[in-house]
């Protein structure tokens, strides 16, 4: 009996046309992303849009932001990419509905709308507090460096800079004495009518690498006299600079050292260390609630420090959720005398790990650091090493899944406020990714 095989019929034409519905299962994660996206507020996506109606007709902001929720939720972040996507690929098709924008398009709404998409993250939040998954019984603050849109090799130091713009200087004046003396031949040549005013290429191209590292070098000299300021230095009558001891300091106020840098292509980025070295980055920080593994709050930060933001992550998880967490957890990066009386006026309880010298405990005086001596004290109780034993299992694997499973590992934008977008589109897309994951309903 000869074999027979299912029809296929490439060329064949429909009679009907086909439903959207029927080219993707009904769990799709896009459906999900869809319906989703329709219980939210986007007053403030379509606000931008709002005229006369004389304008070129824009696309629905309903529309672009679900395809771009999806493309990050499923690993594409190129404006390309996406844009390729709605002509290859069924889930973006599905989304998009018969719309194509372009790269430019894509990634022009993207960049408009970095605030609002950070609003929808805390309106997730929100509604899944409200449906009860989000509890903070246990809230896992971390941080991790993600690679800037700037590479290294374009940053220089300080002590670098004051050598390169002495160089410069004086290329540009040998290049300008070389073209006033070609100006006086040529006058003798062709008369003081011909123009000769062309600026020679090598001079122009050396005026503008002069114009940025001067403008570099005035940003580090303004972080650090910030900086500077903020510990408590000062310049005395006699122009000598003092620490808050009294105490006259070798480098004066304001002036960095040599090896500090600074990156002519986004300048608010740092040289951070990674688990790959060192490398231009951001410090992306998350505060994730224990039982769901949603994230509940973030921040991005110009610091390799985690410190300064341990308060701040709490306080904005609180105002996210409305609820104060049970436990809060981190690692000793979050360690100080300040956060810990911090926590305690919030009255916040906290497992942090403290800071370690040859794999013990560094000694706390009680009287200087009493904060610090309680939270010695709870952490060496049974119940505060089971409550830290829960930190690895709460934070460490969402960045595992925005690393590895969606494979985020570059910002796509340059600047401090553009990047917090970025970062909390990110985690928008993977706070919708967990919830369909957990069987979350819209309805």
């Amino acid at each position: 009996m000869p074999t027979t095989y299912r029809p296929y019929e490439p060329d064949q034409l429909l009679l009907l046309p086909p439903s959207l519905k029927e080219w993707l299962p009904e769990g799709h994660l896009a459906w999900f992303i869809s319906d989703a996206i329709d219980t939210l507020d986007l007053t403030r996506f379509h606000a931008r849009y709002v005229g006369d109606g004389r304008r070129c007709q824009p696309y629905d902001p309903s529309m672009m932001v679900k395809v771009l929720v999806y493309a990050y939720a499923s690993g594409v972040f190129s404006s390309r990419k996406i844009a390729r996507g709605l002509e290859q690929d069924v889930a973006l098709r599905v989304l998009g509905a018969g719309n194509f924008p372009s790269h430019r398009t894509l990634r022009a709404f993207r960049r408009w709308h970095l605030a609002e998409f950070s609003a929808l993250l805390v309106q997730v939040v929100q509604l899944a507090r409200e449906a009860g998954l989000v509890k903070l019984g246990q809230l896992g603050i971390d941080g991790t460096k993600v690679k800037a849109n700037a590479s290294k090799r374009k940053a220089m130091s300080y002590g670098r800079m004051r050598e390169r713009e002495r160089q410069l200087k004086a290329e540009i004046a040998a290049l300008t004495e070389a073209a006033e003396d070609q100006d006086a031949t040529e006058d003798k040549a062709y008369g003081k009518a011909h123009r000769g005013d062309e600026l020679p290429q090598e001079l122009s191209r050396r005026e503008a690498r002069l114009s940025a590292i001067q403008a570099a070098k005035a940003r580090l000299e303004a972080r650090q006299r910030e900086q500077d300021r903020e510990d408590g230095r000062h310049v005395d009558d006699e122009g000598n600079t003092r620490g808050p001891g009294g105490g006259i300091c070798k480098r004066t106020l304001g002036v960095p050292e040599d090896k500090m840098q600074d990156n002519f292509t986004d300048p608010q980025s740092r040289i951070m260390k990674t688990a790959n070295g060192f490398d231009q980055c951001y410090n992306a920080q998350a505060a994730v609630d224990g039982d769901s593994q949603l994230i509940v709050a973030t921040e991005v930060t110009a610091s390799g420090t985690d410190s300064p933001y341990l308060v701040p992550m709490v306080e904005a998880a609180q105002q996210n959720t409305g609820l104060l967490p049970a436990m809060t957890l981190a690692d000793a990066g979050y360690a100080s005398e300040a956060n810990f009386a911090a926590l305690e006026a919030l009255s916040a309880p906290a497992c942090v790990a403290q800071a370690r010298e040859g794999g013990k405990v560094r000694a706390i005086d009680p009287l200087r650091h009493p904060a610090s001596a309680r939270m010695a004290e709870r952490m060496a109780t049974p119940q505060g090493q089971a409550d830290y034993r829960r930190r690895k299992v709460i934070p460490e694997p969402v960045f595992g899944w925005i690393k590895q499973a969606m494979g985020f590992r570059q910002f796509s934008v340059r600047g401090l406020a553009p990047v917090s977008g970025e970062w909390n589109l990110v985690c928008l897309a993977l706070n919708l990714r967990r919830l369909h994951r957990l069987g979350w309903t819209t309805a």
